[in-house]
């Protein structure tokens, strides 16, 4: 119905973006709105109740399609999977109220500049403006272009000279009322939601909506104890719910209460500085920063000076980032692309902590406010805390499916027992609440509270183990988890580097490496001041604080750092300058220090950083530090050794970090600030290698051979240099010995040439000797067009398994203009190397359609994305950013992945425990009821209670309380409830329980004592009930004032009851997913108590006991028999389960017999690449580029990795 539509009635809202959504226009319909509202009062308010559940039906049935022009009231679909909509009303912004403040009419020159949204959202001449409001967003009307679009930050296509321009001033008092008016206050309201309201929300779920019938029901029919029973465990449920909702609420307040109530100096065209209240702020505000310590309500773009940051809050990693000003660049092309680094290098981020600002030559620090309220950085992460995308997981697909096949069964008892009742003349109002009590039996009320309990005590088992969960239903997707991502940095390896050595180098090439391990003092020269002064290291409360890399390289010069003072008078040098000395211990140095005049930062996408300093008494320097291959390439060639490649190769193979360094002499009368980043960063002179060594974690080789022991495929995904990668996944055990590691190279498409890829053989050779070193020597083999190159590499495809390796650019190439291949080489990619964050959320996604479920455990810092994008996101890191993180390990390695795993298999097959166990304890009242139904008798209030509380509460309770088993097997749970072994269980079990109380019902009825009414053993018994209640006319149904004592009746309540607790013990599931059932000792013990019940109820010739259960007493032959009957049961269930059901061998063996494949993509991507003996394929290069690249070798090595990179 939705989805025809008029023309102009359907647009897209943020087109694009991870939130993106349809619109639809709707006018409301006066008759239609009549005759809904006399459909809620005829309804007794279900209708409203359905349109509560489904919106879009609400807007369907009230409204008529329009043009979103003229539309009063949109629907919203959302784009993903989940088509789930929401309905909004369109709402108005009136201008009118300005016009006394100054006169605002529609020909004022504030609004008739239609560059900026904000005025050609304004309709004219009523002065008025359009909105709607999404996900604590506003979307106010573009007339112009005749769409919604989002309001609350600077345009987009606006360049860096017309923000310099345009805002480099500030605002006027007019222009900040305009836009406070319709951008809406700057603030990220988290209200902390009325309990009233939490609980109405939590109450009219659907499942409590049935419970609400199911409860109404027993009461109307005097069930009054198990009715309470639900109502008692139903309160108690929703109590703890509304208390969790509720902390949470009250915990994003606190979150976000400080964020609202700053104030800042704001500098106004006409008006000055003044002081401002954050939410006052609106977007082109011009703030002045003064001192440091400064919390950001917005987001701001530096327009002046520098500021050193603290974004711990949205990266996870306490390290300060140090931000450049927007530079002022001729041209139209919007500010973003402009500049040449990442744009995020200029932008303070709201709900950081400004460390410093530093104004540039005695100038104020100014930023301009670009984005306020939830357009920010914290207000998105706030926002996908309080909207967090859905989970779509097959099992609870499946669970509605199961409910709705319980709902069938029920609709077919209902029929079943209105023709029984209405033949045997019942009453009507009796025929219909059996009818109704059919429902209740066939579909159980406590089954999602069975469920939830399951990953209530998984969720207690790992807290114990230090693993925090934020969002509960994942645990279940944790046990089909088949693939994990790892991040390398601070997840796989240590977080902490140490210098190894320095090789430095001249005219002749390479010198002799320098040891830091000796105690030897670097020597003075221009790789010495390098290192003391080319980082982003502050002073913070005598405290030098910064990357851990700038941090072990400063340290091992054994320089000092200060900040000069008021009376330090150098040329071009601000007071209060950064400045670095040779301490005591120190080589014997000429100069009195070095003062950091001006950074350009690090960049991922540079790969690169660059200081200007100030030798105290000497020259005016640039010294520049990076990835070895970038910072070769801006110097000058004669100054770079032949052996640069050879010689990085013998430590990058290594597993070390290396890092090249750089330096020129810049002419003193250039002003600093003057002189761009392409000018300082030409001629260099090349100055030597630093080499730090990252080790992996203890942990991490362990629980990677756990993994891949259990057929969970490992992966790297690091920002870090490719070559370094392949070395530590050959140490940590993710490639293993024998294996072979094919480079993958992409390389963009040329004017003279096409996008291609190579393929080189990564080859392990034997150690070789260097120096007083033994290093293992690594060659790329590149392989050609040639006969013997096809032969050798397939039969290795054959024989051996092999890994891809690949770096982020390569996977982008591949992604661009191989798509067709990307699926194959995803099947054995393994290394991932030099990957952006979108990157990394961009491969998770890609495994996601392979149909994997995967897993991303990080750190937090540059896998943010990555870890909300994966099926399951594990974040060692303990900082705010790990909210968007479905778990949180407070142990920083990775031994939680697998224990997460165990507790996620546990849990599902816990799940399905309980769904089989529920489903048949369902359908063994159902079929007894029904039995009984044929006599038109029922089982009573008292014998319902006994099996729903005493019997099914305590085992719901208790079978979930196996832990899980120690350890992983090499293969999952079953990952459908509708798949045939689970079926089979089922159908068969429900067959058994069946025969077994059909063949009760017919042999008790054939008893010689059925018709005589009593027997011997128990004259006295069934005397003293039949002189009360038994008519003579009717031998054999000793009725009492209910009608429910029968020897039909007792027969089935005792099979039934003692089969539930049998069904119980044989679903209750042990290895090797749990640990066995016997471990489970309250489990256990209730059901030795409850068994130890029934039978003494069973024998025991107590009357009153039986009187208060409306039960007969039976022969003790007959007694026997039934406790025959279920012990065959219990025997034949056992057999069946134990050498059928959860026979893997046999189900395997039926699946090969008839031909069973799997329909995952990745098993049809294994089957296909198996049987090619193409793959992998040879060099596509065209012929004439082959030479060169033989002769052309390129290494990849570790390059300085900020922790600052993008968010």
């Amino acid at each position: 119905m939705g989805d025809h539509f008029e023309k102009g009635q359907h647009a897209l809202l943020n087109e694009g973006e991870e939130n993106e959504m349809e619109i639809f226009g709707y006018q409301t319909h006066g008759c239609r709105k009549t005759l809904c509202l006399a459909g809620s009062i005829f309804s007794f308010g279900i209708l409203p109740l359905v349109f509560y559940w489904k919106p879009a039906w609400h807007v369907w049935a009230n409204c008529v399609p329009c043009s979103l022009q003229e539309a009063d009231t949109v629907l919203l679909r959302t784009t993903d999977e989940f088509q789930t909509y929401s309905r909004k009303k369109v709402m108005w912004i009136y201008l009118s109220a300005l016009n006394g403040a100054f006169g605002l009419t529609p020909d004022h020159p504030l609004i008739t500049d239609e560059e900026c949204l904000i005025n050609r959202a304004i309709r004219k001449p009523e002065l008025k403006v359009r909105y709607i409001k999404v996900q604590k967003i506003r979307y106010v009307w573009n007339n112009l272009e005749g769409q919604f679009q989002k309001i609350g930050s600077l345009e987009d296509w606006l360049s860096s000279a017309k923000i310099h321009l345009k805002f480099g001033s500030g605002l006027t008092r007019e222009e900040q009322e305009i836009r406070r008016l319709i951008c809406g206050p700057n603030t990220i309201d988290v209200e902390i939601t009325p309990i009233w309201k939490l609980l109405i929300k939590e109450v009219l779920n659907p499942f409590y909506i049935f419970q609400l019938f199911s409860v109404c029901l027993w009461f109307s029919e005097d069930y009054k104890e198990y009715a309470f029973a639900i109502i008692i465990m139903s309160t108690i449920s929703i109590a703890l719910t509304v208390y969790d909702l509720r902390t949470q609420s009250v915990k994003l307040y606190r979150l976000v209460e400080s964020h609202n109530s700053i104030t800042v100096p704001v500098c106004g065209r006409k008006a000055g500085v003044e002081e401002l209240e954050s939410r006052f702020l609106v977007p082109g505000d011009l703030l002045i920063l003064t001192g440091n310590r400064v919390q950001m309500p917005c987001d701001a773009i530096l327009l002046d000076g520098s500021c050193v940051v603290n974004e711990g809050m949205l990266t996870g990693e306490s390290i300060p980032v140090t931000k450049t000003p927007l530079p002022q660049m001729d041209g139209s092309v919007p500010w973003k692309t402009q500049s040449e680094a990442d744009y995020k290098r200029h932008i303070l981020f709201c709900g950081t902590e400004v460390i410093q600002a530093k104004g540039a030559c005695s100038r104020t620090v100014r930023a301009v406010v670009l984005q306020t309220g939830f357009n920010t950085a914290k207000g998105d992460l706030v926002r996908s805390i309080l909207y967090p995308k859905p989970m779509n997981f097959k099992l609870y697909r499946d669970a509605i499916r199961f409910l709705l096949c319980l709902v069938a069964t029920a609709t077919i008892g209902m029929i079943y027992t209105l023709c029984v009742y209405v033949l045997s003349g019942e009453a009507p109002g009796e025929v219909v609440r059996k009818a109704l009590d059919v429902i209740t039996i066939a579909v159980p009320p406590a089954l999602p509270a069975a469920l939830t309990t399951g990953i209530i005590y998984a969720q207690k088992r790992l807290k114990k183990r230090g693993i925090f969960c934020i969002s509960p239903q994942r645990i279940n997707v944790c046990g089909q988890l088949n693939l994990v991502c790892f991040d390398k940095t601070g997840t796989l390896t240590r977080e902490g580097l140490d210098v190894w050595g320095v090789m430095p180098c001249d005219k002749n090439g390479f010198q002799e490496v320098h040891s830091f391990a000796s105690g030897r003092a670097l020597p003075w020269g221009p790789l010495c001041a390098a290192m003391a002064s080319c980082h982003s290291l502050i002073l913070l409360d005598e405290t030098i604080q910064g990357d851990p890399l700038d941090l072990k390289m400063f340290e091992a010069t054994n320089w000092e750092m200060a900040t000069s003072g008021d009376n330090f008078h150098i040329r071009e040098v601000p007071a209060h300058a950064m400045v670095v000395k040779p301490s005591k211990t120190a080589s014997q140095v000429p100069v009195e220090g070095i003062a950091i005049l001006h950074q350009f930062p690090f960049s991922s996408a540079l790969q690169r950083m660059t200081v200007i300093v100030q030798e105290m008494g000497g020259d005016r320097l640039a010294f520049m530090k990076g990835a070895p291959e970038k910072v070769a390439s801006f110097c000058q060639p004669e100054t770079v050794p032949a052996s640069f490649v050879s010689e990085l190769q013998i430590y990058t193979t290594q597993g070390f970090r290396v890092i090249a360094l750089a330096y020129k002499k810049l002419e003193m009368d250039h002003h600093t600030t003057a002189l761009t980043r392409d000018q300082v960063e030409a001629d260099l002179i090349f100055l030597g290698l630093l080499i730090l060594e990252n080790r992996l974690k203890e942990e991490t080789k362990p629980v990677l051979e756990e993994l891949i022991s259990a057929r969970i495929r490992t992966v790297m995904i690091t920002g870090d240099n490719l070559q370094t990668a392949i070395t530590v996944a050959r140490n940590s055990g993710m490639v293993s010995k024998g294996q072979k590691v094919i480079l993958i190279e992409a390389s963009e498409s040329t004017g003279s040439s096409s996008a291609s890829i190579s393929w080189k053989l990564v080859e392990e050779k034997k150690p070789t000797a260097y120096g007083n070193q033994v290093f293992l020597k690594t060659d790329f083999l590149p392989y050609y067009l040639t006969c013997f190159t096809v032969e050798e590499v397939s039969e290795n495809g054959r024989e051996e398994s092999y890994h891809f390796a690949l770096s982020g650019k390569s996977f982008q190439v591949i992604s661009q203009h191989f798509s067709s291949l990307l699926p194959k080489i995803l099947m054995n990619g393994t290394i991932f190397a030099r990957m952006s964050p979108g990157q990394k959320s961009s491969l998770v996604e890609e495994f996601q359609k392979l149909d994997y479920f995967v897993g991303m455990c990080g750190d937090g810092a540059n896998d943010c994305g990555a870890l909300k994008m994966a099926h399951v996101g594990i974040s060692l890191s303990e900082h705010e950013a790990s909210v968007a993180s479905p778990f949180t390990s407070k142990t920083p390695n990775i031994a939680c992945v697998p224990q997460l795993i165990k507790e996620g298999r546990a849990a599902f097959v816990t799940s399905f425990c309980m769904f089989k166990y529920m489903a048949l304890y369902s359908i063994i009242q159902y079929v007894g009821v029904l039995l009984l139904y044929w006599e038109t008798n029922s089982l009573s209030n008292y014998q319902f209670l006994f099996q729903d509380l005493a019997i099914t509460t305590l085992i719901g309770a208790t079978m979930n309380l196996n832990g899980a088993y120690p350890k992983l097997v090499p293969f999952r749970p079953v990952g459908r409830l509708i798949s045939p072994p689970l079926l089979l269980s089922v159908i068969f079990n429900i067959l058994l329980s069946l025969a077994m109380q059909t063949v009760g019902f017919i042999l008790v009825q054939r008893q010689p004592w059925y018709n005589m009414g009593m027997h011997s053993a128990c004259t006295v018994q069934n005397k003293s009930i039949s002189n009360l209640t038994m008519p003579p006319t009717a031998p054999g149904k000793v009725e009492s004032n209910d009608g429910f004592p029968s020897f039909e009746n007792t027969t089935i309540w005792f099979l039934g009851t003692i089969n539930c607790i049998i069904v119980a013990l044989i679903f209750s599931k042990g290895k090797p997913f749990r640990q066995p059932t016997y471990k489970n000792y309250i489990f256990v013990l209730v059901l030795i108590v409850q068994l130890a019940v029934c039978l003494f109820i069973l024998f025991a010739d107590i009357p009153d006991l039986y009187r208060r259960l409306d039960l007969l007493c039976t022969p003790i032959l007959w007694r026997v028999c039934i406790v025959i009957m279920l012990s065959c049961n219990f025997i034949v269930s056992l057999i069946v389960e134990e050498a059928i059901i959860e026979n893997r061998a046999l189900w395997m063996t039926i699946k090969r017999y008839f031909g069973y494949r799997s329909k995952s993509q990745y098993r049809i991507w294994q089957r296909a690449l198996a049987n090619d003996p193409t793959w992998p394929p040879l060099n596509q290069m065209s012929p004439s580029d082959l030479p060169e690249c033989g002769k052309e070798v390129s290494y990849s090595n570790p390059v300085f990795e900020s922790n600052e990179e993008q968010l």
